[in-house]
């Protein structure tokens, strides 16, 4: 059985750090894309950051230079490292993986993240 679970959530100030991390178990990744969402109380959910098996990144514009996306391939795990927290960044955190990740005309498409995580919370304070 295929399972993500995410960890590192938590309450910070505005203008913090924290840092995510998602354990993958039960299949190997190392050939998908793997990748960070995101939802806010009574909104859409919305794509964060993915990295794709040959290393490559990419992040929605909102992150873009205050997050990072790394993955360590022989421990099946995929971190998201949240710098310059600001209270609009506050709601629940998904990992997912499987399929494929790119980018057309500078925006970010994803494909077959079959598998999901049950989400960690992260609230920031203004």
């Amino acid at each position: 059985q295929v399972q993500l679970v995410e960890s590192g959530g938590g309450l910070v100030q505005a203008g913090g750090s924290l840092r995510l991390s998602c354990a993958a178990s039960g299949r190997t990744f190392s050939s998908d894309a793997m990748g960070w969402f995101r939802q806010a109380p009574g909104k859409e959910r919305e794509f964060v950051a993915a990295i794709n098996w040959a290393g490559n990144t990419y992040y929605s514009d909102s992150v873009k230079g205050r997050f990072t996306i790394s993955r360590v391939y022989a421990k099946n795990m995929v971190y998201l490292q949240m710098n310059s927290l600001k209270p609009e960044d506050t709601a629940n955190y998904y990992c997912a993986a499987g399929g494929r990740v790119g980018e057309r005309g500078g925006v970010p498409y994803y494909s077959g993240m079959d598998y999901w995580g049950k989400g960690t919370l992260v609230t920031v304070s203004s």
